[in-house]
Formats: C-alpha cells, structure tokens, sequence
C-alpha cells in the first residue's frame, strides 16, 4: 500500500481556524482527523461541517470516537480510542466506515486487528507535548508492531519533517502529525514536505 500523512486536530483551533488551514492542505495529505476530546457531538459536528464547507472531501475526513459524528455526515471513518465503543460494536452496524484503533503495545495492535479494524495508529514513537512526561515508545518498538500486524500501522508522536524518514523506514506505512503542521508558521510548506517524505520513502 502507498504510504499515507494523516493530519490531526490539535484542540486548540476553532472549526474556523482548522478549516482554513485544511482547505489549503487537503490536496497534499490523504486523512484529516477531528479529534476534539474536550468538544460535545454537537461541536464536533460544527469541525466537520466546516471542512466540507470549505472544500475538503468528505473521503479524506475521519472522526475520532465520534461514530454518530462520523456517520450523520458519510465521512471516510471513525478512529476508536480505549475509551470508545469496540471495533466489533462498530463495525458490523457501520459497514461503510472506516475504522482505526489507537493501540500502545503490539498486543493492542493485534487485538485490533483481529477485532476487524482497517487500520491503527500508534505512539507516541518521540516525545511530544500533547503527552508530557511520558515515556515515548520509540522507532524499535514501531519496528515490532509494524512488523506483527498486516493492517496498517501508522505512526504518531513527536513527528515532523526531520524524523519522518526514519519512521517510515523502520515499517509505518505512515505518519500522523498534529502541530508540526497546524501549529507552524507556514502549515502549508510543512504539509508539502512531509508530503514528499512520506512518497520518497
């Protein structure tokens, strides 16, 4: 499979802020996650409304946790954390969706697999402020849980354009960031450089 940039929401924009941005990278990235763990359904809905609004395909919008979010609006998927509902309680009712799991260890990885999940997300491989104080995993132990699924693993934490190489060469077939784009001074430049990176490698 060709490797894939996932983008995710920081929390710290506006629907407004986060659409403007997204309507200028959509064209370089294949996912764009709504992950606003502090927002209501109803506040998630307004994200989501404001990407297509602005011009984002539907196709490349994923929601987090939020599967009656995901579905009102015929998004691409839905990303299910611990605390959401299960795969298996997703899938078989939402067939059309498709579903990632967040996973910590190669044993989470597998459960995910088995459970029926398209693909899943893991970190943090580098140490990032949105998960101060913790440990990050690293790039060896990305090594092993790439390498003991068949799904698709892609990498999240810590990672911008000077180490994304590296985590697509030890088996991610991508990498998801949060503020190494929308925070940057130019989200726009950033975007197509790990654009390039994630195709290069």
């Amino acid at each position: 499979m060709t490797k894939q940039l996932h983008l995710i929401s920081t929390g710290k924009q506006s629907a407004e802020q986060f659409a403007s941005i997204c309507a200028r990278i959509h064209p370089y990235i294949d996912a764009i996650h709504v992950r606003e763990k502090r927002k209501t359904a109803r506040e998630v809905s307004a994200f989501v409304a404001a990407l297509i609004e602005s011009g984002v395909p539907p196709q490349k919008i994923i929601v987090n946790d939020r599967v009656d979010v995901a579905a009102v609006f015929g998004v691409k998927g839905v990303q299910l954390a611990y605390h959401s509902l299960s795969v298996c309680q997703v899938k078989p009712h939402f067939p059309a969706l498709a579903v990632g799991c967040s996973v910590h260890s190669l044993d989470e990885a597998k459960e995910a697999e088995k459970s029926g999940a398209d693909f899943c997300i893991y970190g943090h491989i580098f140490p990032t402020a949105s998960k101060p104080g913790m440990r990050p995993r690293g790039v060896e132990s990305l090594r092993i849980v790439a390498g003991g699924v068949h799904i698709p693993v892609i990498a999240i934490g810590g990672i911008h354009a000077g180490n994304a190489a590296q985590v697509l060469q030890a088996g991610a077939d991508g990498i998801a960031v949060m503020s190494a784009v929308f925070l940057a001074r130019d989200p726009v430049a950033e975007a197509k450089k790990l654009a390039h990176i994630v195709k290069q490698t």
